[in-house]
This record gives structure tokens, sequence and C-alpha cells, in this order.
């Protein structure tokens, strides 16, 4: 008999009248979805929240008494469950009619404050290890209750699922999703069905969906919604596997999961730590997870059947379509490692013991190779992501492409060997097989097995006697091509196995499963570039401790995310092979010691980016990439102008290097023709160049040039400004000296204000804005005292610590001709703005119709080699000429120069210019739209690849939303994109990346932000 045919018809002012009738409570009331029963929200006059519970008609009193007590057993150990309210007469059931006559069964709890874990848009793993705990929490409580209505038959219970399954598969109409529930079957039968009669038995809640989890706002964005506050809705409760709890949450955490091992990783370590999983356990849960979904797919092709309106059935059907055949691909063994592992166990159960048979055996085993490597010399190799022997484009990089490199480090080194080493992260790995489970996830990078390079047709020789496994030619480019895989027993029986890849394709011939191979012997040769898809020749030696069923598609390359779990699934081939440790360099540090090494040796105020630091390793045009391989799109670094590692600009100074690095003391054509260059890109009167290092020591100069050539001191900055670092800089830049630590402007600094057009007194859209903003500035000289000698003023043309600010229309030129009116000279901060980056012109200022009389450019002049640069014009150059000598050590160097020359060629040959201008305006596009769908967003501005996003918790008062906006430049870097925050008020998001980033980027950028923004909301 159908449930839903007997499914309450009550409408909400029959529930306001039943909470009026029975349990005095005058209440306002909501419909809250459910399946099979009715369930609404009371709410009281004074805020007072319930949820008033109306069963089925075929529910057993038993059953909701049985509810009742485990509500109030797990109450008093647990805490996050509602309470059950007892009615005026002391009931905590009451009877209800309907208004067709049938009666059901009514009952009132507390309403427990939080959101859905359903609705969570991010969920950290401290969330999901905190929801593992309070599962594992909950299984402990219960598992002293027993009540006769639990002991029940169900077709949601987990021991029932294979029978339920059977019965309405033929129900699901979706031909792929039969498969993979057929294929899963074939799986339980084989991995999980003979483990469960050794499975606990206890009361269970059974229906930790992610709907009957709240979670609880903590206020911060970092912690918001990520505790769990209450267990909800007990009414699927029965006595079944213990585990059965902890696989359903899991089952549905990881249908929303990017990672779904890593999920399943965080939720498992929770549960263990409040009540100890068994082995068998273990061993069955991720099947018990694919079993539920599967049940799920089952039940809900039977419930539409039954109910074809009934919008709830659909909930999770949607993302099971989706996530399901992703899960069925990993490997049952893969995952219970994974589990073991988050239960503080070595992942593979056998891998210690087959290490210590190993290492107590390499003195032993037979040499791989005709040269015996404990003994004879060879190289070590760097393949790593920071190596500089993975030059360029990561992408590109093939050990084919490698192999020059390779031969000539090995001729250096005067061997015949070179070692590619285990547990080493790489960027080599680019063919689509070595993606994530999910479109989002991290692509495989850790090497898990040891590289031999030698030429094709190198000997390989057994190290131990085994027997043959499997075979196979994976012709497949980046593959192993012609592979052999050997199975060998330690000395008290335990299996494991030893993968030879890359081999010669006659390796293979005559090659029988289960056939002999004795120690010593030949039994296979290395292969050619063509024959082993395109690797330079070498060996892939692995040891296996369990293939997963995988045999010879089981992979060379795991997971960062799992790095410990393949780290025992292949243990070190160096235990066979014997290489001494002291050719190995020293292994990279932990993060851990790596910041506290840092902490130690540097100042505290040298502060480091994002909660998660990044450990940068490599960058490459518009990426970054850590020590593990993780890309991120690199939208904040403006300094590396035409990208990271430019091949033109690291040519350019590797050459010069090789040639000549001096200084502007001698005569150099290279440095001249440098300087004539950027002169050129400049206006007329702009003529004369001062060469140096940095932009503060550019700003220093620009200083001196206007004292200089005014005889003044007294110098006009804006609000918010940011010039440099030196003591001086630190004077003019009221974002330091009237920031934390700062001592306030010294009396010769005057300080105008910023000519914010969002945020200040005079708005966007206003008459005369820029005239207005200006006129302050008019006032500020008018009003300076008597004794003070203006010598000139300095801004950003585009102010970027003010918050990526574009200059109000006709603002830069009165306040130009002010100055000049007052005696002083204009100089223009470009370092953050200039070469383009604008998109409209190649300097900043030259959106505004001026011609400042001094030009400062910083590192993005090379790229981020020490380059930068004052223009100014000769007359201001003249008046410096007092007979005291200006010298810089490094300005101008021939190096630097040489790459200077570099980045006006790329920008030229590239045409990055217009491209900063075309891919800006499609991020603005999609920046502005963001603003249309969330009022966090209040304004969105800038020009080509300069642009700040400003956020605000009230698009009236303008309410700077910080908080929010460090909670999105986290955020993003967690989704593999850079931004950074800045803005007097910490609360714009600034976006100035590498000029090659591109509209691919524009749009994963865009993508992100929208989900970041989501979960603000």
């Amino acid at each position: 008999m159908s449930l839903h045919a007997h499914t309450p018809r009550f409408s909400t002012a029959d529930a306001e009248s039943v909470a009026r009738d029975r349990y005095a409570l005058d209440v306002r009331a909501g419909a809250l979805a459910s399946e099979r029963d009715q369930n609404f929200l009371l709410t009281t006059a004074t805020g007072e929240r319930f949820v008033l519970k109306i069963a089925n008609a075929l529910e057993q009193r038993s059953l909701l008494e049985a509810q009742q007590l485990a509500l109030a057993q797990v109450a008093g150990t647990l805490g996050i469950v509602p309470r059950v309210v007892p009615a005026v007469d002391g009931a905590t059931i009451t009877e209800v009619a309907a208004s067709d006559s049938r009666t059901h069964l009514a009952w009132l709890i507390t309403y427990l404050d939080g959101v859905p874990l359903a609705t969570l848009r991010r969920r950290t793993p401290a969330l999901l290890e905190d929801f593992g705990r309070r599962i594992g929490a909950l299984s402990a409580s219960l598992a002293s209750f027993d009540h006769p209505a639990i002991h029940r038959e169900f077709d949601w219970d987990l021991a029932r699922a294979r029978d339920v399954i059977a019965a309405h598969r033929p129900l699901v109409s979706d031909p792929a999703l039969g498969a993979v529930i057929d294929g899963i079957m074939e799986r339980t039968e084989r991995d999980v069905a003979p483990l469960l009669p050794l499975l606990r038995v206890t009361a269970i809640h059974n229906d930790l969906n992610d709907h009957n989890v709240i979670v609880c706002d903590g206020g911060d964005p970092f912690t918001r919604h990520q505790k769990v506050s209450g267990i909800v809705d007990f009414g699927d409760m029965l006595h079944s596997f213990t585990v059965s709890d902890l696989a359903i949450a899991a089952a549905y955490v990881c249908l929303g999961a990017t990672d779904p091992l890593a999920d399943l990783a965080a939720i498992v370590r929770g549960y263990h730590a409040e009540c100890p999983l068994e082995e068998n356990e273990r061993i069955a849960l991720f099947g018990l997870v694919l079993l539920r979904l599967a049940t799920s797919a089952c039940m809900a092709a039977r419930q539409r059947a039954d109910a074809p309106d009934n919008a709830y059935l659909d909930v999770s059907q949607e993302a099971i379509r989706r996530m399901l055949p992703v899960l069925a691909r990993i490997p049952h063994g893969l995952a219970h490692a994974v589990v073991r592992e988050a239960c503080g166990l070595e992942p593979v159960a056998t891998s210690a013991r087959v290490r210590e048979w190993l290492g107590a055996n390499t003195a032993r085993f037979a040499p791989l190779l005709d040269v015996d490597l404990r003994g004879e010399p060879c190289t070590v190799f760097d393949l790593s992501v920071a190596s500089p022997l993975v030059a360029g484009d990561p992408a590109l990089n093939t050990e084919r492409f490698l192999t020059p490199r390779l031969d000539a480090r090995m001729r250096e080194a005067g061997v015949a060997v070179g070692i590619g080493r285990y547990d080493e992260p790489r960027l080599l790995y680019t063919a689509p097989f070595f993606a994530g489970l999910t479109p989002e996830a991290e692509r495989r990078t850790m090497h898990i097995g040891f590289d031999l390079f030698a030429p094709a047709g190198t000997p390989v020789h057994a190290p131990m006697d085994g027997v043959v496994h499997a075979f196979a030619d994976n012709h497949v480019l980046q593959d192993y091509g012609p592979v052999i895989i050997l199975r060998h027993k330690t000395d008290d029986g335990i299996a494991f196995y030893t993968l030879y890849g890359h081999l010669a394709r006659s390796s293979l011939e005559g090659l029988a499963v289960g056939q002999a191979i004795s120690r010593g012997e030949r039994f296979a040769t290395f292969g050619t570039p063509d024959e082993n898809v395109g690797w330079t020749p070498h060996l892939h030696l692995q040891v296996i401790t369990d293939l997963l069923g995988l045999d010879t598609d089981f992979p060379g390359v795991g997971s960062a995310a799992q790095r410990a779990t393949w780290r025992s699934l292949s243990p070190d081939p160096n235990l066979i092979i014997g290489v001494p440790a002291s050719r190995f360099p020293a292994p990279t540090p932990a993060m851990d010691v790596a910041l506290a090494r840092r902490r130690a040796l540097f100042a505290g105020n040298l502060s480091i980016a994002y909660r998660e630091p990044v450990r940068v390793a490599r960058g490459w045009k518009q990426y970054l990439f850590d020590d593990e391989g993780h890309r991120f799109i690199d939208a904040y670094n403006n300094v590396p102008h035409v990208g990271h590692a430019h091949p033109r600009v690291v040519r350019a100074a590797a050459e010069q290097m090789a040639v000549l690095n001096t200084n502007t003391r001698y005569l150099n054509d290279v440095v001249t023709r440098y300087a004539e260059r950027l002169v050129a890109t400049l206006p007329a009167a702009l003529d004369t160049c001062m060469l140096v290092s940095s932009a503060s020591e550019a700003n220093e100069l620009a200083l001196r040039l206007a004292r200089t050539r005014t005889g003044r001191r007294d110098m006009l900055v804006l609000d918010s400004a940011y010039h440099g670092n030196t003591t001086t800089l630190i004077d003019i830049s009221p974002y330091k000296h009237a920031g934390p630590g700062g001592e306030g402007a010294p009396p010769w600094v005057h300080v105008a204000p910023l000519p914010d057009d969002y945020r200040g007194p005079f708005r966007r859209g206003e008459a005369d804005v820029g005239a207005r903003y200006a006129a302050q500035v008019a006032a500020l000289i008018a009003q300076l005292p008597p004794d003070a000698g203006l010598a000139g003023f300095i801004a950003e043309t585009c102010p970027s610590v003010g918050g990526q600010l574009i200059l109000p229309s006709g603002y830069l030129a009165a306040v130009y001709a002010s100055v000049r009116a007052a005696g002083g000279v204009c100089i223009a901060d470009e370092v953050q703005t200039g070469l383009g980056r604008m998109g409209t012109h190649f300097w900043a200022f030259e959106a505004h119709d001026v011609v400042p009389d001094i030009v400062v450019m910083g590192k993005p002049l090379g790229n981020g080699h020490p380059l930068a640069a004052v223009v100014t014009t000769r007359a201001i150059a003249d008046a410096f000429d007092t007979g005291m000598e200006y010298f810089s050590t490094f300005g101008g160097n021939t190096v630097s120069c040489a790459v200077g020359l570099a980045v006006l060629d790329v920008m030229r040959d590239e045409a990055l210019q217009a491209h900063a201008l075309h891919v800006g305006n499609r991020l603005l596009h999609g920046l502005r739209a963001l603003g249309d769908r969330f009022p966090l967003v209040g304004d969105v501005r800038g020009s080509g690849l300069f642009l700040g996003v400003e956020l605000v918790r009230d698009r009236e008062t303008r309410d700077p939303a910080a908080a929010e906006a460090s909670f999105v430049a986290n955020r993003m870097r967690e989704r593999g994109v850079l931004l950074g925050t800045d803005g007097p008020y910490h609360n714009v998001v600034k976006i100035r990346p590498p000029m090659p980033f591109d509209e691919d980027d524009a749009r994963v950028l865009i993508t992100g932000l929208e989900q970041t923004l989501g979960e603000l909301t």
C-alpha cells in the first residue's frame, strides 16, 4: 500500500489551529518539505519557533514513541537534537483529524536554529570533520538504545538494499544510470556482501542526508555555517548496521564534492574519533555509500511512478545522476585505503610489512640493470614543479622534450644512468587521464614510481623471483606503452607487485600470465620514444601493495590530496634498487616547518598572503604553481607584466648575463637603446630618462627632482596613497603613515581628499564631479601656510591601494593646473597602471589629456627584474645637475635593460595592450552582471586589466564589507584564483593580473566569484 496515499492534507490554518487547541500556542504556520508526512514551522509573536509534525496515516504510534525516547537519550549526551514539547494535557503524541476525516498522529518539537547542510555552497574540511564527530557521537549514544518498533522491515534499510534495488531497478529509465547501478551491484556482491553478516548492528538514525543536518551561523564569513548544530528527523530509525549512518551521511556529502575521497576522509576522521570503526566496517563503507545512492535512484524511480507530482522526490536525483558514475569509478580498495588513513592507520594494511621485507633484503636483490646502482655512479634529476630542467610551458614538458637536457646532465656527470625521483610532484602529466575525478578537482601530479634513464635497448633484469601477473601495450600518449607486472611474495607469504613501464614492444613477445621469472633474469628492454608513447627512453619501476583490480592500468601518478595513501599503495622502489641516500637532495620541508623557519628568520610584519599560504614553486605566463603542482590563475600580481617566466624575457636575461652585466658608468648600447625605446612611448616633452632598480628608488628620485627644480620642500599627496617603503615615501603615503604603526603626516606633507566618485562626497553621475574634487585641491593649496613652498603634487594616475579607482573626468587636468600655478611640478606614479595595462592607452595619464612633469615607473618595466625609471623634461633634469653626481649601482644595469627591451618587444608583438582592453571589457561585463545579482557588490570599476570590485553590506549606507572581501580573496584562492584586497577600508577586491590573462581565465574568475558571493548570501 502506498504511503503517499495516506499523506496528511493539512493547511497552514489547520496547523495553527492544532497549535492553539492542543498546545495553547498562538502562532503563524509555514509548510516545510517532507516526503510522506507533513511538517510545519510555527512562530509565536515573540519569535519563539517550533515544528509541528503530523504523521502519515499509516504511521504506528510505537515508532513515534521510539523516536521520542531516542531523542531523549541522545539529548542527554549529544545535545544537538530537538526537544519534545508536551501538549496541554501532558501528552507527547496527540491525535488530529484532517479535512478528509482521517486521523493522524501529531507531536511538537523545538526548532533548531541554523540552516540545512544541503543549502550550503561551501563545505570546509573542518565542517565535514565536525559532521563526522557528531555522527560518531550519535552512533555511540544510540548503541545502548533499543525499542521493538525499530526492528522492522524498511525499504531504506541498507541491510535490504540489494533486494530493493533488484525489485525496482527495471523502473530506472535512464540506460546510462541503469548500467552504473548494475556495475555497483556486481561490485557489491563481490566486495561488500560477504562482509555484511560481520558488521555491528545497533539503533541508527538511518536518514542523515544533508537536509536533516543543521549548521549554525558563526557570524564570521570564514566560519559562517561551518559547524553542525543539529540533527533532525528520526522518522527512519531502525535497528541495522551501525556504520549505515556514516555511509548515508558520506553518500550525500560525496554528491556535492569536488574531491569525493577528500570529503570522505574528513567525515570518517571525525566519526572514528568518537566511534572507532572496525576493520570490516572500513572495508565495507564505500560500498555501502554506493549502495545507498543506487537505492535512492531505484526508490525514486518507484516513487515517481506512485506520485509523479511530488517534487520532493527529486531532491537529490539530479546530483545522483551526475555523481554516481564518478563515484562508481573509484576502486573500493582505494577508498578503503583512504578510510584507513583517515582512521590514523597505514592505508594498506600489508604495506609496512612489505616495506620492511624489501628494506631487509635490498642487498640480496639482483641489479635491475647491467650496472649495480648500489655502487655505480648515477645522477639524480630534479623533475619537480620547481625544476629548472622543466623550463617554459609545463604543458609542453613531456619527458621526450627533456631528452637533450637530461642527456646533457648525464654527460656532465659522466654517468650512464639518470634517476627520476619517487614521490616527486611534477607538471609533466598533461594527458586527459591525469585529470581529477571531477572537472574542478586537482590533476594527479605525484610521481609514485622510480625512473631509470638510459638508452633504448637497455636490458632489464628481475630483481627477485616472481611470476608474470599481467602485461599489455598501453599505447596512449603519456601512458606506460609496453608494461609488465610481476607478482612476488615476502617470506611470510604477503603478495606484492612490481611494475615495469616504457618497455620495448619486443619485451611482451612470448610472455604468458603465470610464467616464472627468476632473480637476475633478463626479461625486458627499454623502449624507444615511439614505442613508449612519447617518453624519452627510461624505465618506470613501481612497487604496488594492492593493484586495486586495475592491473596494467594501475596509475603511476597519484593525487597530492591522497599523497600518503598512494605512498602506501606504492612504496619507494629504491628499497629494491638501493641508490645511496646521499645522492638524493634533502626532502622539501613540510608546510608547517617552512612557515616556522620563515617566522624565525623574518620580521613579523613581513606578511604572507592568504589564510592558507600558497607555497609558490613556479610561474608561467598568467599562472602560478605550488610545490605540489596545483595551478593558480594569478589575477593579482601585476609586476610580471608580460607573464611569469616569459621565454623571451628569460632568454634576454640569460643571453645578456652571459655577455656582460655592469652599471651606467660605462657606455653600453643596450642601456641607450632601452632608454630610447622607453622615452619614445611618452609625450615628446618627457625626453630625459634616469634608470633605477625599484619604484621606491624612482619615487625618491622624483621627489629630489621636484625639490631641486622648485627650491621648495612641501608635497601635496592624495589620501590613502602609497608610493614606496623608504622613510621619505612613508611620509608621503597616508596609506602607511595614517595607518597602524604610522606616525601621521609630517608638516611638509599636505593630504588632499581621495577623489572617489563612488564613496566620496561627490558621486558618479552628478554634474562636474571631477571639477568639484579638483576644487578641494585648489582650496588646500590656497590654505597652505605662508612659509610653505609647494614643490609638487604626486599621485598614482589610478589610485590602486586607494581602491582601484579611476579618477573622474577633468580632475587631473584641473589639479595639475592648480599645482603649476602654485609653482609646483606634477608627478605621475605609473607603477601600477603603465605599459598598456589600462587597455585604452600605454600610460594611464594619457586618458586624462595631461602631460606630467615627471613620470615614475616600477618593476613591471622589467617583468619583476629590478628595473624602474624616472622620465622627465630636460629642464628638470638640467636643474638636478647641481654638481652632485647621481648614481644607482644597479639602476640601468645591462641585464635589466635587456630584459626591459624584451618586455617592450613582447608588448608590441603580442599586442598586449589591445588584449588587455578586450579581455578587460569582457571581465567588466561579467563583474557588473554579478553586481546586478548580488547586493554585496557595491561598485565595479576599472579599465583593461586594472579592475576593482567594492563590497558593501548596504548599498545605501555603503558600509564597507572588509571581512567579506577578505573571505572572497581567500575563498578564491581555494578555487585556484589569486586575488587581493585593498582600499582605505580593505573592502575592494583588486584584479591586476599579468597581461596574458585571457578570456578563459576571465570566465573561471567570474564563475568562481559568482559561487563565492553565493556562499555569502
